[in-house]
């Protein structure tokens, strides 16, 4: 079996079937930790893949006045995460086909797209939940890309390109290469912007019904059976994809296979699951040691990670 070698073609399939399959396991398990951390027993494993399976079978409704734009927004997103992953370094160590396609900033757009579709099919459905959780994601979503694009600056400056496989070969070149403090800061706020991204600030949660604090769940108001149920699997896909980009690209690239061989790749499909894991356990325990703040500190936590992404610009040119 391990002489069995896949072509680059195929690698770069199972990259996107990695993430879309595995998506909702990995929301599980972290939903199962959660509940255990807080007393409850949780939900089975596998919830998720029920609950999709479930939406998947009911009926689609769309609301009075609603475009077209308002059924097509979720399959746009949808296609939106399953583009991402052709551009960064999910199983192999090598670049792929397509892995020159676009740099971090192109998939960073990419992902900025899915979350403007949905805002926007949101905004037209003339609910006050819906319409207040679209500008709420638009608000905060400015917040953050001015970080994604200093580390993403911070990125190119080290490597001499922002190609996400290149940033990777650098940092397993060496450990001192992440311990540069220009990397140890753009990571960490890469980090903070994951955690914002995944809803696991320890402020008013993202997933809740309550509209002090609501913002993803809001967004999907009036969605419902497979619509519903594509925005619900492409936030677990946009997950898995940020928890690979901050894994595999900044902290730790390592476990990636280095041929097409089949126990290769199969042996980087169990690592890079394993490591998402251990990082959902890492945001689970921020999310639920600290006491809940309100909506407003995301300004101030947002501000906070730009501030590290400025100080590894700077840490760039004084030769950090």
């Amino acid at each position: 079996m391990s002489r069995v070698v896949l072509g680059p073609v195929a690698v770069q399939a199972l990259q996107v079937l990695t993430i879309a399959l595995a998506s909702p396991g990995i929301s599980g398990i972290i939903a199962t930790i959660e509940a255990r951390l807080q007393g409850r027993r949780g939900p089975r494993l596998v919830q998720p893949y029920y609950d999709l399976a479930k939406l998947f079978r009911k009926e689609m409704l769309v609301p009075d006045g609603a475009s077209w734009l308002f059924s097509a927004a979720p399959l746009i997103a949808f296609v939106c995460y399953l583009t991402v992953p052709l551009l960064i370094p999910v199983l192999t160590s090598y670049p792929l086909p397509l892995g020159y396609m676009g740099d971090i900033l192109g998939g960073g757009f990419i992902l900025s797209l899915a979350g403007f579709v949905v805002a926007l099919a949101a905004a037209e459905t003339n609910d006050p939940y819906a319409q207040l959780g679209s500008s709420r994601a638009m608000t905060f979503g400015a917040l953050i890309e001015p970080t994604v694009l200093f580390v993403t600056f911070v990125v190119a400056a080290i490597t001499a390109t922002d190609l996400p496989y290149a940033e990777a070969i650098a940092n397993r070149a060496s450990l001192g290469s992440i311990a540069r403090p220009a990397h140890v800061f753009a990571a960490l706020a890469f980090f903070l912007v994951v955690l914002n991204d995944t809803g696991r600030i320890p402020v008013e949660t993202h997933s809740s019904t309550l509209e002090f604090g609501m913002i993803d769940e809001a967004r999907s108001f009036e969605h419902s059976g497979p619509s519903l149920a594509l925005l619900k699997w492409g936030a677990m896909m946009k997950q898995l994809i940020l928890y690979t980009i901050l894994l595999n690209v900044f902290v730790a690239p390592w476990g990636l296979a280095g041929s097409g061989s089949v126990l290769s790749v199969g042996l980087a499909i169990v690592v890079l699951l394993a490591k998402a894991v251990g990082l959902g356990f890492i945001f689970t325990i921020i999310d639920n040691t600290f006491s809940k703040l309100r909506l407003f500190k995301l300004t101030e936590f947002m501000a906070g990670a730009f501030l590290l992404a400025v100080l590894a610009v700077l840490a760039v040119f004084v030769g950090g």
